[in-house]
């Protein structure tokens, strides 16, 4: 991705999405939580949360309800260091319908993260998303 990044932090950051991936296979919502900054924030169309605490009991309830029997993709299509330890990551992905094996044009979304190096790791301080095509 010609970053200038050391490979180690490119593969981290990049692994990212496949851990938040993971977390929402697992219905884990505190482990989708902790790939956030403490008082990480999360935007998606109609939902604002700010905080670990706030983003797991969201994921929680949307586990259970909105995002049952879901699954989630979703692949880097751009990586933008912003500061020393800071890079804005663009994925392409979205959230699959329960039963479908592929994700509609409809349901795909951009997202931007903005990562930070905290604690030797690479946490999420901001994530957004919104449509890939308009409605």
């Amino acid at each position: 991705m010609g970053t200038g990044l050391a490979t180690a932090d490119q593969t981290a950051i990049a692994g990212t999405p496949q851990r938040l991936i993971a977390a929402w296979a697992a219905r884990d919502a505190d482990a989708f939580a902790g790939l956030f900054t403490e008082d990480g924030t999360m935007i998606l169309p109609g939902v604002y949360r700010k905080g670990r605490a706030d983003i797991s009991a969201y994921m929680a309830y949307a586990f259970a309800t909105v995002y049952r029997d879901t699954t989630v993709t979703g692949r880097p299509i751009d990586l933008k260091p912003i500061g020393p330890d800071a890079v804005a990551l663009i994925t392409e992905g979205g959230v699959v319908a329960p039963g479908e094996t592929e994700l509609s044009p409809a349901a795909t979304i951009r997202a931007s993260w903005i990562l930070v190096k905290r604690d030797g790791g690479w946490q999420i301080a901001l994530y957004q998303n919104c449509p890939r095509d308009p409605a």
